[in-house]
């Protein structure tokens, strides 16, 4: 290997089929690892280039613009103390002279050192010039490195060719290392590497020499049927699922494309047929068995109905696929069958017959049952639905039912389907639509985006799951911490203050968590949460309103005197961003600030301002202007017409500005003095009805 060579470097490790669901993981850790670790060292040249390569069988990366050696090293390395290498006649101590024998350098002498500052003691430093890292020896050392740290979910031992006792994801059979055409000797795993690697399992039954690492993708693909680039493997199986379901609608989660990428190596993909007798079945139910159970995609017409038809990807490809086909569609028989059993078990039994037998299921074991948990949840979304104008009795069965399916043998199977398959079951039971709705709706909004309950019995009943989960659990002194969050709360919240935001629920945030504590009265062990819980929920509050583009200050000036209605917020939002563009608003907001200041130092204020003690022109104005305006921003403030408000006020401007020019607030006068403070806490006051306007300032 010649000691100036650059090449690219090509590592491949082949196994037996690797965890699908941890592929990429496992491939990203061993190529990135490889290559920092290579980096380090100063073995590649430039940026580095490299491409991770990922399939059921191997794990490999190539690196472009590797060194076989990397270039000379200055290094600078402290060697002692002054104060310990010298002794009081400015002679080497021993100490000196055995640190400089440990390192090879016994002969050095003391000019050959550099005498320099190390913080505030001073210090003998060598400066040398050492060699550069070898390719083979570094890249055993990462290679070693990066195996032991790769995430594998679970280990395998078994024997190596060598007899040796190997612990790893799954048994490696091969390893290839190649810098440009030459074999970099390193071992791993009881393997040495060589330029040997194998393709296809069923369509390349044969070794494949590389002649360098260059070619290894175009090798693979040509001569062993793989296609090594995840990526490209993906996308190659997106497009043939598309081709085959010829304008059919194709149920296609991004998990699931990852996870089949991960099975196969040469992908294929063949249209198979199932009983349509199954279609009677709840599609989500058949749609998440073959997917889940078979990895299969399901097909629907353009109005999302699903089809008796489904996409397999085989890592066969054949011009003969009538025996795939013929097997997958009796594996998908079975499985659709098992649905189909499901489903009408379940319908043998009504929800409200089940419900009484969530007294056997713990929610927690601090909180009891689920059965107890939906009383609370009822009693909670009946105190709500009168102040929302929901019918209390469907909200009351609603929540009744919400949490029956729980016990279904559908969702026992699949408990992704927890609400849906309840909303299935309250129709087939002759529930009211409403009362069906909400059990599959009260779980939204399940993540950031997703849809908000569409009826108001709906949107009652997910309020009071997503307060009793947040009351309860934070109750018993499970609150979110760090990244942690087990139970969700933080979800929850969001999903309470994006109801009432979006649907502007007339609800105070306090009187819904004391309601909802209130539920909790017959469990001493849950500690009033209501405090914190109202702090957590601004905190999400601010968040989520940044999320929408409103800037902190703005945030801030709507927030700061702790609301706990927050359904006309963005109203005042935008009242304050409108007012924020006003040639007014910086000597407003200036002002408020500094009226804000000077109220803080006041331990007494007047409630009100009497005229007769206005002296000065400037504060006559100001008042007269005041009760002038004060009428109208009221009726515009009880309208909600908040920027109309905010618009009015900048009238102000003029007058507010003379006062402080002309008039001295803290006079002499104390009767005066009191007045001009009333004058101030009256316009402060009114300045505030909207938002804390001194916060836009800075």
């Amino acid at each position: 290997m010649s000691q100036s060579a650059i090449h690219t470097l090509l590592i491949e490790l082949l196994t037996e089929e690797l965890p699908p669901k941890a592929l990429v993981r496992l491939a990203d850790a061993f190529a990135n690892g490889l290559v920092e670790k290579l980096n380090a060292q100063g073995l590649i040249a430039g940026v580095p280039d490299f491409e991770r390569h990922a399939t059921p069988r191997r794990l490999a990366v190539v690196i472009r613009q590797v060194r076989a050696v990397a270039p000379l090293k200055q290094v600078r390395q402290k060697i002692l103390p002054i104060s310990i290498a010298l002794d009081a006649a400015g002679q080497p101590t021993p100490a000196l002279t055995k640190k400089l024998a440990a390192l090879g350098l016994a002969d050095l002498k003391l000019a050959e050192l550099e005498r320099a500052l190390d913080g505030k003691v001073e210090a003998f430093f060598l400066n040398r010039t050492v060699p550069g890292a070898v390719l083979s020896e570094a890249l055993q050392t990462a290679l070693n490195e990066t195996l032991a740290q790769l995430p594998i979910p679970k280990v395998m031992r078994y024997q190596a060719p060598d007899g040796s006792l190997v612990e790893f994801v799954r048994p490696a059979h091969k390893l290839l290392a190649l810098h440009g055409t030459t074999i970099v000797p390193v071992s791993a795993l009881g393997l040495k590497a060589g330029r040997t690697t194998l393709g296809h399992r069923f369509l390349s039954n044969h070794e494949i020499t590389l002649p360098n690492a260059d070619v290894y993708s175009s090798t693979l693909t040509q001569t062993g049927r793989v296609l090594t680039h995840f990526e490209t493997r993906r996308e190659v199986i997106r497009s043939e699922l598309i081709k085959h379901a010829k304008g059919a609608r194709i149920s296609l989660p991004e998990a699931l494309l990852d996870e089949v990428a991960a099975l196969v190596e040469w992908p294929a993909v063949y249209l198979c047929q199932f009983d349509p007798a199954f279609l009677a079945v709840p599609q989500e139910c058949l749609i998440l068995t073959m997917q889940t159970n078979q990895k299969y995609f399901a097909l629907s017409d353009a109005n999302g109905a699903l089809q008796a038809r489904f996409l397999v990807v085989s890592n066969l490809a054949t011009t003969t696929p009538e025996a795939i086909i013929t097997g997958n569609e009796r594996v998908v028989q079975a499985r659709l069958a098992d649905a189909k059993f499901f489903f009408e078990q379940d319908c043998k039994k009504p929800l409200i017959q089940q419900a009484p037998q969530l007294a056997n299921v713990t929610y927690h074991h601090k909180l009891g049952s689920q059965l107890q948990r939906v009383e609370r949840l009822e009693n909670i979304a009946t105190a709500l639905a009168p102040q929302l104008g929901a019918n209390s009795l469907l909200v009351a069965r609603a929540a009744r039912l919400a949490k029956a399916d729980l016990l279904s043998l559908m969702v026992n199977e699949f408990p992704e389907l927890q609400g849906t398959m309840g909303q299935y079951y309250a129709h087939h039971d002759g529930e009211p639509a409403e009362v069906a709705q909400a059990c599959a709706d009260h779980y939204q909004p399940r993540f950031a985006g997703d849809a908000l309950p569409a009826s108001i019995t709906s949107t009652v009943v997910a309020l009071a799951d997503k307060l009793e989960t947040l009351v309860g659990i934070w109750g018993i002194g499970l609150a979110p911490s760090g990244d942690k969050d087990p139970f969700a709360l933080r979800r929850h919240a969001l999903g309470i203050l994006r109801m009432v935001l979006e649907k502007a629920l007339p609800l105070d945030l306090a009187q819904l968590l004391r309601t909802s504590f209130a539920s909790f009265a017959s469990l001493p062990q849950v500690i009033d949460p209501c405090d914190a819980l109202l702090a957590f929920l601004r905190d999400r509050l601010r968040g989520l309103l940044r999320e929408r583009g409103y800037h902190a200050n703005e945030i801030e000036a709507v927030l700061s005197h702790a609301p706990t209605r927050i359904d006309d917020l963005p109203a005042r939002l935008e009242a304050v961003r409108v007012f924020a563009a006003l040639p007014e608003a910086p000597a407003l907001a200036a002002a408020n600030k500094r009226i804000t200041n000077i109220l803080k130092k006041s331990t007494e204020t007047p409630a009100t301002v009497q005229p007769a003690l206005l002296t000065e022109a400037a504060e006559k104005a100001l008042y007269a202007q005041l009760e002038a305006i004060t009428p109208a921003v009221q009726t515009q403030l009880a309208a909600q017409h908040y920027t109309e408000v905010l618009v009015t006020l900048a009238q102000l401007r003029a007058n507010v500005d003379t006062f402080f020019d002309e008039v001295m607030v803290n006079a002499e006068d104390s009767a005066l003095r009191m007045n001009r403070l009333a004058l101030l806490a009256q316009l402060w006051s009114l300045m505030n009805c909207v938002a804390d306007l001194s916060k836009l300032t800075g």
